[in-house]
């Protein structure tokens, strides 16, 4: 059996729907359905992964670093006890290593190298989607995120997903690779602001992190953000794809200023 985590997230939602149809397959998510088995990450005492074959292990959200530690390590032990034969886990892109998030990515890749399980880590770049969070345009009709003339390979989620689909359903051929998904051109703010009939006047990260810091924030949630535009500006995540997408996916990738214009619209 294949059984897929965090099936009520962004992507893991995306995944679940693809594998609806493929016999063998479960979901888990914390809430789950009546179709669904419950896996709750932080309760480590409750998860039963007996019969699973395949854990698809999606990134267990957003948190602070000792956190999603924590919930690797729950599941990737708890397939350990069970006899899970192969884990394949969505990471993050190695140009990925300038964000404030990457630690427990490496830290989960390693505790995979380690672990007697067979294991393929799918390395996703940031999502074009996510672009349409951190880069709308304002009620002025203007993109003000703080990217600079930096660029990033975005890549539409459900790209990832069909990948995600792809190889897990099939792991065997893809024991021990790690696969760099990130998108194929690099895309910046002007590029943004052309595809939604806006403009680009980019304001400074100091402004930005003022403007995230306002009542109900959360507190770890802003250096990720600041992290991010950072990196983006600095052209850290610039390197297009160099041959994994395109062998992966069956079709050709999604257009990722398009992805981006349709998550504004959502």
């Amino acid at each position: 059996m294949l059984l897929l985590t965090g099936a009520s997230g962004a992507l893991g939602s995306l995944i679940a729907r693809k594998l609806s149809h493929h016999p063998h397959t479960r979901t888990g998510t914390r809430t789950p359905t009546p179709n669904q088995r419950k896996i709750d990450l932080d309760a480590p005492h409750t998860l039963d992964l007996s019969s699973v074959k395949t854990l698809l292990l999606i990134s267990a959200g957003y948190g602070e670093d000792d956190t999603v530690i924590a919930r690797h390590e729950a599941a990737i032990g708890a397939a350990e006890r069970a006899g899970v034969r192969h884990i394949v886990y969505t990471s993050l892109t190695a140009e990925g290593d300038h964000l404030p998030y990457a630690l427990a990515h490496r830290w989960t890749e390693r505790r995979l190298r380690d672990s007697p399980l067979a294991w393929t880590v799918l390395r996703n770049g940031l999502y074009a989607e996510l672009l349409a969070a951190l880069a709308a345009p304002g009620p002025d009709g203007r993109i003000t995120a703080p990217l600079g003339t930096g660029t990033v390979a975005a890549v539409a989620r459900e790209d990832l997903a069909d990948i995600a689909v792809r190889v897990a359903l099939d792991p065997t051929p893809h024991t021990g690779r790690t696969y760099e998904l990130v998108g194929d051109r690099a895309i910046g703010g002007a590029d943004l602001a052309a595809a939604t009939g806006t403009t680009y006047t980019p304001t400074t990260l100091a402004a930005a992190r003022t403007a995230l810091s306002g009542p109900g924030s959360v507190p770890f949630q802003i250096p990720m953000l600041i992290g991010t535009y950072s990196a983006i500006a600095a052209d850290f995540l610039s390197t297009p794809d160099q041959g994994p997408l395109h062998t992966l996916l069956q079709n050709p990738p999604r257009d990722a200023l398009k992805t981006y214009a349709a998550a504004l619209s959502l």
